[in-house]
């Protein structure tokens, strides 16, 4: 079996990273990796790639940032002939990046059935491009690896046939249990200047949060008040900075340090007492290490973080933010339930699917 493997952004590396070692461990089944070069800091991507033992790709498609349906239609264009050369049998992509409906919309128009990885996860809310992604891959793929018991439901009533959803779990966990060991080793907590259980963690990058002036001076109103609790590290998006230095507000506990590895990232995360974020994949890694979580958008895709985990949908209100946050605080750690199969092995759960097929 000859599959070509596709990642486009960051987090779409931990996802395609325990797929690749799993194939590796199989005879008969081949890999080439695609990366579409969609997000393209050649520094974040080559420290990605040797921490978590990923080959360097066999193509780069270099497409670079652009508008969503420049991005996409870039993408389509040079996957193309990288699809007729390669002659794959299976196109897997994963997650709701661009990349990911363009590549699978290329690969099925070519006669290639697709395997979308993280299939069935909806926020229900059209305005994020995301959602679109998600909605549209899902429909024209040939097979449904799910992460979370929602997904399996959502696709239900959307129409999937059972034959088409597979619920394996999810990969992202399988990469955080096979480097919990070196994560632990890559970086003293004190180059943050924060010791063990005593800081808290803050990510902001989605455009609704950080292009508008007023949402993003809202939401760091809120980061002020939990700063005075206690210091907050903020690895810094290049969309973030920018915003950030047009605001007036005075943070002098919020210590910015430049994006991170994921070893080091990972390090920070797990010792946080209090994790606010607008991302998707760290709700899930803070619900697997029982890390309260806030997060900062009016929905989530994920609710099994929410149902079994330790996150909180807190929204942008800056007066519910704080009162989470501090509720979070004097509560601690603790009473979660890390959801069913994040068990470190749904990779092999889905080249145990393919191979069968």
């Amino acid at each position: 079996m000859k599959l070509t493997v596709v990642a486009g952004a960051r987090p779409n590396f931990m996802k395609v990273a325990p797929i690749l070692w799993e194939v590796a461990r199989r005879p008969g089944v081949a890999a080439r990796l695609v990366h579409t070069g969609q997000h393209y800091d050649e520094k974040m991507s080559k420290l990605f790639f040797e921490q978590l033992n990923i080959p360097k790709p066999d193509v780069d498609l270099e497409v670079g940032s652009a508008s969503h349906a420049v991005q996409t239609a870039e993408v389509m264009k040079r996957f193309e002939p990288v699809v007729q050369e390669q002659k794959p049998d299976v196109v897997l992509v994963v997650g709701d990046v661009n990349s990911t409906i363009a590549c699978a919309m290329t690969a099925v128009k070519l006669g290639v059935p697709v395997a979308h990885v993280e299939a069935g996860l909806r926020s229900f809310d059209r305005t994020m491009p995301e959602e679109i992604n998600r909605l549209l891959t899902d429909a024209i793929s040939e097979w449904l690896f799910v992460s979370e018991p929602s997904g399996v439901e959502n696709l239900k009533k959307e129409g999937a046939g059972p034959r088409r959803v597979h619920f394996v779990g999810n990969v992202m966990i399988d990469t955080l249990v096979a480097c919990r060991d070196q994560f632990e080793g890559s970086v003293d907590l004190r180059t943050f200047g924060v010791e063990d259980n005593g800081y808290a963690v803050l990510t902001l990058h989605r455009p609704a949060n950080v292009d508008d002036p007023a949402v993003f001076g809202g939401l760091l109103r809120a980061v002020e008040q939990v700063q005075r609790e206690l210091p907050v590290v903020f690895p810094v998006h290049p969309r973030t900075r920018k915003a950030l230095a047009a605001q007036s507000v005075s943070l002098p506990n919020l210590k910015l340090v430049e994006p991170l590895g994921y070893l080091e990232f990972m390090k920070l995360v797990s010792h946080a007492r209090l994790v606010l974020t607008d991302s998707g994949g760290i709700q899930e890694e803070t619900t697997y290490l029982g890390v309260p979580c806030l997060t900062l958008r009016e929905n989530t895709e994920r609710p099994s973080t929410i149902d079994q985990g330790t996150n909180v949908l807190v929204g942008m209100d800056p007066d519910k933010i704080v009162a989470a946050a501090k509720a979070a605080l004097r509560a601690g750690r603790g009473g979660h339930k890390v959801p069913d199969r994040w068990d470190g092995h749904a990779s092999r759960r889905i080249l145990d699917v393919l191979t069968k097929s």
